[in-house]
């Protein structure tokens, strides 16, 4: 074990649910047909606007109010719930630095050329014959470095669509092939808000939560390339994958060669030897600003008329290199620490929604009675990932059928003896990957419209993506990797 406490543990030793025996099972479930109710509005008659780009957070905001307000009918204290919304910021503190951290990673990487340098080796896999696999694994490698989906759809993924469809490979195919490695990297990547909002939300710390999740993650991506190899076998494919224009406009902008990714290397290395993630990141964050002033001076240069300003902006603001490829400017962007400031909203709203339902009892309301349907192990993990889906499918959001049943959800993994990177394996697997196979999902409109494909197409192809909530089940079937609670 590590010497000091991880993050897992701190968030145990202080998490308590209140339980309040005034109040009853449908007064516990008033804040969440309230929050359910304005998400839903939000989503199909605003279109995700009503209260700005930062709705979602508002809305748990009033979420909180109205459980405050069937708190304070079921004589609960403002005290009360101040203290535990106090109790509930104090526990993703360190997720929160950690996600200041890997938006100056994110920012750094890219002026240093490491990402860069990733998209330029990954195109480099590409063959007419391995199409399909090769995508998957084009996306996974670009989505890995990039930490976001959205990113690696709207860029790679559209080249990806075009050179397949005049190649003769159906664009359902070609699309759901983007999406599985998109969704793999978006799982994996350190750099992905969603990688650290789950463990943030059950308890767990990032690295254990990524090396936790790889169990039923790397079995998962093996079949998806498997299938993805055999329907290559079925397809005749005509002309050639030219992504020349692109790997010349990667270098006529940055100097690629493979010494950059001795960062990456190196945080890997701290990871596996169990740095912290503060550490950890932190040395990535300076040996990529070290290498941008040693390998990119050109691209610093560009960016402002001091070389350390650059590495200043790339830390903590919005970045772009210019290319002379439109597409390629598009993925060639960071927003450093600033970047990180929506999913940290969502994270501090999530709390105060999390506190109020704590300290009025809501919470120990609704996981006693999802604990008497679900009474052994497999039924929790059932609950846990129907949770999962019915919110991406009512809330339309990503982040909320993260955030949501993560919180519900973390007392009774708890009180089964179960470690929180269960519950935060469980919450990626069914929540995160699964946002995108609905079509008012907000994951499957921003796939579809910048793809060309509709959901309806690519969804039976997005082979990952649906097959991993199975995954995680048949685990918890068979308690294959179910970790049980230790404490000191």
């Amino acid at each position: 074990m590590q010497d000091s406490k991880n993050i897992s543990e701190i968030n145990i030793d202080n998490q308590k649910i209140i339980d309040n025996k005034e109040l009853n099972i449908w007064e516990a479930f008033i804040p969440v047909v309230v929050l359910m109710g304005l998400l839903a509005y939000n989503i199909f008659f605003k279109e995700g606007t009503w209260l700005g780009d930062y709705s979602n957070q508002f809305i748990l905001l009033i979420g909180g109010l109205v459980a405050a307000g069937v708190g304070f009918f079921n004589k609960v204290s403002v005290q009360r719930m101040v203290v535990e919304v106090w109790e509930n910021w104090k526990s993703v503190f360190v997720p929160i630095m950690i996600l200041f951290l890997v938006g100056a990673l994110a920012g750094t990487w890219l002026v240093s050329g490491i990402i860069p340098a990733m998209v330029y080796y990954g195109l480099q896999v590409l063959s007419p014959e391995i199409f399909l696999p090769a995508s998957v694994i084009i996306a996974a490698i670009i989505s890995v470095a990039t930490g976001s989906s959205w990113t690696t759809s709207a860029t790679v993924g559209i080249a990806l669509v075009g050179i397949g469809s005049a190649l003769g490979i159906p664009s359902g195919m070609i699309a759901g092939a983007v999406i599985s490695g998109a969704y793999f990297g978006d799982k994996m990547s350190p750099l992905s808000d969603t990688t650290n909002l789950a463990p943030a939300m059950a308890g767990t710390d990032l690295f254990t939560h990524i090396k936790y999740m790889a169990y039923t993650t790397v079995p998962t991506i093996i079949i998806t390339l498997i299938v993805f190899a055999i329907l290559s076998g079925t397809i005749d494919t005509t002309g050639t994958a030219d992504v020349s224009n692109l790997l010349n406009s990667i270098k006529n902008t940055f100097y690629i060669s493979p010494l950059l990714f001795i960062v990456p290397v190196v945080v890997i290395a701290m990871i596996l030897l169990k740095t912290k993630p503060l550490i950890a990141l932190g040395t990535g964050v300076i040996l990529a600003a070290i290498f941008s002033f040693i390998f990119q001076s050109d691209v610093l240069a560009s960016l402002s008329e001091s070389n350390f300003q650059s590495i200043i902006n790339s830390v903590f603001i919005d970045t772009q290199i210019q290319t002379d490829n439109d597409k390629l400017t598009e993925l060639f962007s960071a927003g450093g620490m600033n970047g990180m400031l929506w999913t940290i909203f969502l994270i501090i709203c999530a709390m105060v929604f999390g506190g109020i339902m704590d300290a009025i009892g809501a919470l120990a309301r609704i996981t006693n009675a999802l604990l008497s349907v679900a009474t052994s192990v497999f039924g929790l993990f059932t609950s846990t990932v129907i949770s999962c889906l019915g919110l991406n499918a009512i809330a339309s959001d990503q982040y909320l059928a993260i955030v949501i049943p993560g919180k519900m959800f973390k007392k009774a993994f708890e009180d089964k003896g179960l470690a929180p990177e269960n519950l935060s394996r469980t919450l990626e697997d069914s929540g995160t990957v699964t946002s995108v196979l609905i079509p008012w999902n907000t994951c499957g409109a921003y796939q579809s419209g910048v793809l060309g494909v509709s959901v309806g197409e690519y969804a039976i192809y997005a082979i990952f993506n649906y097959l991993s909530p199975f995954m995680t089940l048949l685990f918890a079937a068979f308690r294959i990797k179910i970790k049980q609670l230790t404490t000191k």
